[in-house]
């Protein structure tokens, strides 16, 4: 064998012959996995927690599709039709609007990256995960990061916010629409204007709300918004929604150094996705079947209209509502106005260990929920209805589930 291999590396030539002397001289040290020798097994799963969301059908045949080049002209249409789709949910006409290849997380780090400088003042609302987030990404900037801290549930008030913004003069101001680890809607009306008032940006994270509570990004003086796929949308996760208002981007077209993040940088990628009159340039290779998948999700999203998603997250949202209080358990936001429609948070019924609850109605419902995340562990149980997940039976599904959950599981006698 070894002859062989000698013959056929002098008539293959000096780097071929290389090669097949490196095959000949080296063992594999790892045999192939046994698990990956095996079908690929999915369990078929009811996700009712705050995200990911079961697909939709549609959005799940497009996730079948060939694949076709990242920089095709078809490509290039599909890319055109998730901005407008963008647009559309966004209710905005910012022509920097564009998706981004990563999930909510990564459109955050977007905004940050782009907008913050080393030194500029940043203000942000943290009452939850997401504002706990937004802060050390702007404090790892150097940004000089001031936080206005609630408890978990609590809201930032036009008073509040304006004495902030009259202290520390920030460039820019964070908050969260929809607070999913405490379940909390952030009202928004007259807050852009506000900020403004004080040569103030604002954006807002609209991950967990984006579909199922009304937004309206130009009306409402939002000057960057951003959001993910994996939601309301009942897409992949992987993919996120951005926008930036003219104001936010000759901040981003007017800073004195460039973004740390190459990836990130808002310039190439406005190149990338035909928001500026150039041509199109290669930035990075985009995850191509999950933007057939977000196209999918938008195109869903506008055939049912935005006022009816809304109206059918309200609506399904005030029927659980009745149904968890029809067992007992306690709403952790106390004012309705003020619950985020999209992902509910039930107080922690006394005497019980959250995670026997949710473990239950893994091990005999298959159905998703959570606890709670950041300040809100261990405080709350959530629910999610997001999507097509939002509906009277899903919330009959999820009752029956809790109910024999509360019958079956320990609790603490003290």
């Amino acid at each position: 064998m070894l002859r062989t291999l000698t013959s056929a590396s002098v008539a293959l030539g000096p780097r071929v012959a290389g090669w097949v002397r490196t095959m000949a001289s080296h063992q594999l040290l790892v045999t192939p996995p046994e698990a990956l020798l095996k079908p690929l097994s999915v369990p078929s799963r009811l996700l009712l927690g705050p995200g990911p969301s079961n697909l939709a059908p549609r959005v799940l045949a497009a996730g079948g599709l060939q694949m076709i080049g990242h920089m095709h002209k078809e490509m290039y249409q599909i890319m055109d039709e998730i901005k407008q789709g963008i647009q559309y949910v966004f209710q905005t006409r910012n022509r920097l609007t564009l998706a981004i290849s990563g999930s909510g997380h990564s459109a955050l780090e977007a905004a940050l990256f782009n907008l913050l400088e080393p030194g500029d003042s940043f203000l942000v609302g943290v009452n939850g995960i997401w504002g706990q987030r937004a802060a050390e990404i702007g404090e790892r900037i150097g940004a000089r990061t001031h936080q206005m801290i609630k408890d978990p549930g609590g809201h930032y008030t036009k008073q509040e916010v304006e004495e902030g913004l009259a202290q520390h003069k920030p460039v820019l101001l964070f908050l969260t629409q929809g607070e999913s680890s405490s379940g909390v809607l952030q009202p928004l009306d007259g807050y852009g204007e506000l900020c403004h008032r004080y040569q103030c940006l604002l954006l807002v994270d609209t991950v967990a709300s984006l579909g199922g509570a009304p937004i309206h990004m130009d009306q409402q003086g939002i000057d960057i918004l951003y959001s993910g796929s994996q939601k309301v949308l009942n897409a992949p996760p992987g993919t996120a929604l951005i926008s930036f208002s003219d104001k936010a981007k000759n901040k981003i077209y007017s800073r004195k150094t460039k973004p740390y993040s190459f990836y990130l940088d808002m310039k190439w990628l406005a190149n990338f996705w035909g928001c500026d009159d150039k041509p199109r340039m290669y930035h990075h290779t985009t995850p191509v079947i999950s933007l057939f998948s977000l196209r999918e999700s938008l195109a869903l999203i506008a055939e049912e209209g935005l006022e009816n998603s809304w109206r059918r997250h309200r609506d399904v949202t005030a029927y659980l509502h009745g149904r968890l209080q029809g067992l007992g358990l306690q709403l952790f936001v106390k004012d309705p106005t003020l619950r985020l429609p999209t992902v509910t948070t039930i107080a922690v019924p006394a005497g019980y260990d959250w995670r026997d609850i949710v473990k239950y109605l893994m091990d005999h419902f298959s159905i998703e929920i959570t606890g709670g995340l950041g300040p809100s562990l261990g405080k709350v149980l959530r629910i999610g209805l997001l999507g097509c997940n939002a509906t009277r039976e899903n919330v009959d599904r999820v009752i029956e589930a809790l109910q024999e959950a509360l019958q079956r599981c320990p609790r603490n006698k003290l």
